[in-house]
């Protein structure tokens, strides 16, 4: 898994890490702060969350035709600039009314423009790492690192997002409503570190940053490319942009009618086993063991074999210890906790991923990456379904709002919980194969435009997100599940009805 890998790849992953906890902790309690800090109804907090979900990601596109321009080095220091005065902004309780409404959107403004800048163009140099023939067969184990690191910073988000609202309302007596602006405080420290790595190992890939005059072999090259097999690449990239924009539009209710679900419907208190997985700690010891176990089967020396061994048992001890010590404790389930899942599994099973699709290529037998994406469509339906289970039986958002305490209706976690498994593998096969192969397949001289290509796709589905928010209020649960799964199986037969003309280029 880590073997053949640039040194590069390493610091720019961290890089990104840091930028990404800052990120998802600000997104983590997002939806919910629009809703109690202004009063707005579910759909039009939707529309402000999806509608800024859509700019962070759309605003790479001219992120990336300014460093095929300028150099991708210069956009990324830009970038956390900007994003850093964007937080700095938000951080600022500046209370309910209008004029807190025009600092709040000044902030989001800033911070998508800022990440239009970074995020694009570090994966960029990312594939620029491997355009060496030494690392060119591990662009899509390396992509898959690189993700993984991003989710590192989003598996702790959640956490350091309800930890420092607790903090700020019990130790400054701050109001809940104030507290969230502690939440979007973190992301400047995060930029502060984000930057500080860049900068720091920065040795290891300035040789992609492409600030400089191309040399004149490199200019040949991108003169020499024939115009048709550039227009036949860049029309199967368009063909897989369109159809990821579904599987983002599915994928990012996680921060919509995902924590709607969970703020309202699932129970709110869990005790023993149930709570376990609550607890970050917890998250963290179950990733330990897994990669234990890779380095307990996989080693090639003894001793390596029997730390592994080590490791796992005083993992199992400390889950046991950590399971003993809260018997008889009841844990409140705060909803922006259960966005903490989706980054531990992806931590969790990328090496489970990267060994089957190891498996697989030994034997002639691994997708292509334009199939991984039309599996991850399939996977990312089959999601949903778990969630019209867990919604048979109850009432409606609209019903639950207006119920007596004890006419309302709930749901177990571990739905939300196995949602969120099932949307992994889906994002697992969806989102590092198709980074890897815009990297891959994109023309010398656009693979900045096509980079930010990519990040329109998940855009403009970002910004159909709103949907979610939309349908919910009167229609049965099952129906706004519906949706999501009709959809991504409309993307997977579209994906497989032109699979030949993708995988002519992958």
């Amino acid at each position: 898994m880590f073997e053949n890998q640039p040194k590069g790849l390493y610091a720019l992953a961290l890089a990104n890490t840091g930028e990404r906890f800052g990120y998802y902790t600000m997104l983590a309690v997002f939806a919910l702060f629009l809703r109690e800090n202004f009063g707005l109804a579910p759909g039009t907090a939707g529309a402000i969350y999806s509608t800024f979900l859509a700019l962070v990601y759309f605003l790479p596109l001219f992120g990336g035709m300014m460093a095929d321009k300028f150099g991708y080095g210069k956009m990324v220091t830009i970038g956390i600039l900007i994003m850093f005065a964007g937080y700095l902004v938000l951080s600022v309780p500046l209370g309910g009314d209008a004029i807190a409404m025009i600092g709040m959107i000044a902030a989001l403004l800033l911070i998508s423009f800022g990440t239009g800048l970074f995020k694009g163009n570090l994966q960029v140099m990312v594939g620029n790492l491997y355009d060496e023939a030494r690392f060119s067969t591990s662009r899509d184990s390396g992509f898959s690192i690189f993700y993984m690191a991003i989710n590192i910073g989003a598996l702790f988000a959640p956490t350091a997002a309800v930890k420092i609202m607790e903090w700020a309302e019990t130790a400054l007596g701050y109001s809940h409503a104030d507290a969230y602006h502690f939440a979007f405080a973190v992301a400047c420290v995060s930029l502060v570190l984000s930057i500080a790595i860049y900068y720091g190992f920065r040795s290891t890939f300035k040789h992609v940053e492409n600030d400089k005059k191309k040399d004149s072999a490199a200019a040949v090259a991108e003169e020499a490319e024939d115009p048709k097999d550039t227009k036949d690449r860049v029309v199967a990239l368009c063909l897989v942009f369109a159809v990821v924009i579904f599987f983002w539009m599915a994928f990012h209710q996680n921060g919509l009618t995902l924590t709607y679900f969970a703020n309202e419907f699932v129970t709110p208190t869990a005790t023993g086993v149930g709570a376990m997985p609550f607890d970050v700690i917890n998250l963290v010891l179950c990733i330990i063991i897994v990669y234990g176990l890779f380095s307990l089967f996989q080693g090639k020396t003894a001793r390596t074999k029997g730390i592994a061994a080590v490791v796992i048992l005083a993992c199992l001890g400390a889950l046991y210890y950590q399971y003993t010590a809260s018997q008889g404790n009841e844990v409140a389930l705060a909803a922006p906790i259960f966005q903490q899942f989706n980054p531990a599994f992806v931590v969790a099973l990328t090496p489970v991923s990267l060994a089957i699709f190891g498996w697989l290529a030994a034997r002639g037998k691994e997708p292509s990456a334009p199939r991984k994406i039309a599996y991850g469509m399939l996977v990312a339906g089959a999601a949903y379904l778990i969630m019209v289970a867990g919604s048979i039986g109850l009432i409606t958002p609209d019903a639950q709002g207006a119920a007596a305490d004890a006419d309302k209706t709930f749901a177990s976690p571990n739905y939300l919980i196995g949602t969120y498994l099932v949307l992994t593998f889906g994002e697992l096969l969806l989102s590092p194969m198709g980074i890897s192969f815009v990297s891959k397949v994109a023309p010398a001289k656009l693979k900045g435009t096509m980079m930010g290509g990519w990040f329109v796709a998940t855009a403009l589905g970002n910004f159909l997100v709103s949907v979610g928010g939309f349908l919910w209020g009167g229609l049965p649960l099952w129906i706004v599940w519906t949706v999501f799964i009709v959809l991504c199986l409309l993307s997977a037969a579209f994906m497989f009805a032109v699979m030949k003309r993708l995988e002519k280029v992958a």
